[in-house]
């Protein structure tokens, strides 16, 4: 059964997250439909990382086993004209041996989490990224995050349903930088928590706006207590960028 590769970029606003759900539209179930309107084959997609309600991906990878063999270019257009006019977009389609899984052979994930830091409302950025009104210190953020890298237990930095077997995550980048108006996160590691990024960027507003000092950054990841969070900054602001094998 041939399997395929599919890089795939979605505005996470009108869905529920990645994964198919009861309670609302998915970006999986979006792409499932495109599959069986090309294929007339009920499939499941396997994504890399399950963005949740809001969350946006330039980089998000999937694979689906089809009952056919079809050639990449012919399955990619069939499938973008039939995600028409959804904001999902399939980038490229690779055939990939049995062996390939999107989830579990991903050897690193990237994301990037972006404040809109001015007094007036968001108009071109609303819903992309997070308003954050009050002057922001992207210098004082960037050196507070180098304080989280490396192995540790992200307890503090998780949500309280997360689903992670251990809070243990090792954090390979985790850098703060300034464009403007936009003051940019970027994150990356093999895996992450359930709204851990979130959570670091809740936190490092704290540190930005002066009422956190960078130490507390750290004694809250030390404390392993969700209590010790910052506010958990809403999900419009993060997109999956990369996902590397």
């Amino acid at each position: 059964m041939p399997r395929f590769k599919l890089l795939v970029e979605y505005d996470g606003t009108p869905y529920c997250g990645w994964q198919r759900q009861q309670n609302g539209p998915s970006v999986q179930a979006a792409i499932e439909r495109a599959i069986l309107k090309t294929t007339r084959q009920a499939v499941t997609l396997h994504g890399a990382g399950r963005t949740d309600t809001g969350v946006h991906a330039s980089g998000q990878v999937a694979h689906v086993d089809l009952d056919r063999d079809w050639r990449p270019s012919e399955l990619e257009g069939a499938l973008n004209f039939y995600l028409k006019p959804q904001p999902v977009a399939i980038l490229s389609v690779e055939a990939v041996g049995p062996e390939f899984d999107a989830r579990f052979s991903a050897k690193g994930r990237h994301y990037r989490f972006r404040i809109g830091n001015r007094r007036a409302p968001l108009a071109i950025e609303q819903g992309h990224a997070w308003h954050f009104p009050k002057p922001l210190d992207e210098q004082r953020m960037h050196q507070a995050a180098q304080l989280l890298l490396g192995t540790h237990d992200f307890t503090t930095f998780r949500a309280a349903a997360c689903q992670a077997k251990s809070p243990v995550r090792t954090l390979d980048r985790l850098d703060v930088h300034r464009q403007g108006e936009i003051v940019v996160i970027e994150a990356s590691a093999r895996s992450f928590l359930h709204n851990q990024i979130r959570s670091f960027a809740g936190s490092l507003a704290m540190v930005g706006e002066g009422k956190w000092s960078p130490e507390r950054l750290r004694e809250a990841l030390d404390a392993r207590d969700r209590k010790a969070c910052g506010p958990v900054a809403p999900p419009e602001g993060l997109t999956l960028t990369r996902v590397d094998y």
